[in-house]
């Protein structure tokens, strides 16, 4: 199953008051990071979304095997980011079967993980694959291109939450365990910083 993978990385970071993208973790940024880890997920596409400071993250990063969206309309919430990325791949024509939408700001995720999602999604390609955080779903996950016309419909700020959530009964999720804990504010980084000594 060949697989697009939307990196989102438009946030402000307001609440941690400096660029998140750009925050180091074992001498590496959390953007880089992330890319790292989708380039090793077989039969990939990989575009990253990029919106606040885009232009000091572009210089920073090495983009070599990623195609970058920048969504000027970021400030209107996850939606935007990911309605620019499916745009880019409707438009760019890249094959694919589904489109996995990950966060720049979840480094506890381990590889292992991501590999699982990939094989449930080639194993039920007409469900959509999506982690649970307890009594609600949400990214990462992994949406068959059927439905990427209804999450262009989408508004706001929790992104593909809403859709999840009205369509749980074409969910599957991972069994494995992962920790999806996400870097908003100093005090998160600190603490998560602390888990890697």
């Amino acid at each position: 199953m060949k697989l697009a993978i939307l990196i989102m990385a438009a946030g402000s970071s307001s609440r941690m008051g400096s660029i998140k993208q750009l925050l180091k973790i074992d001498g590496k940024t959390l953007l880089e990071k992330a890319i790292e880890t989708s380039k090793k997920i077989r039969n990939t596409r990989i575009v990253c979304v990029l919106g606040a400071h885009a232009e000091v993250i572009k210089k920073q990063i090495n983009f070599e095997g990623v195609d970058f969206v920048i969504n000027n309309e970021y400030a209107l919430g996850l939606s935007t980011s990911i309605q620019s990325g499916i745009t880019y791949l409707q438009t760019h024509n890249h094959p694919f079967e589904g489109v996995l939408i990950l966060l720049a700001d979840q480094p506890a995720i381990e590889m292992q993980y991501y590999q699982d999602m990939a094989r449930l999604f080639s194993e039920n390609p007409e469900q959509i694959v999506a982690s649970s955080y307890g009594t609600k779903m949400g990214v990462p996950a992994i949406f068959p291109k059927e439905v990427l016309n209804e999450i262009m419909l989408i508004q706001g700020d929790k992104g593909a939450q809403g859709f999840l959530q009205q369509n749980k009964q074409k969910i599957v999720t991972p069994e494995i365990s992962v920790n999806l804990f996400d870097l908003d504010t100093p005090e998160d980084y600190d603490s998560y910083l602390k888990t890697r000594k």
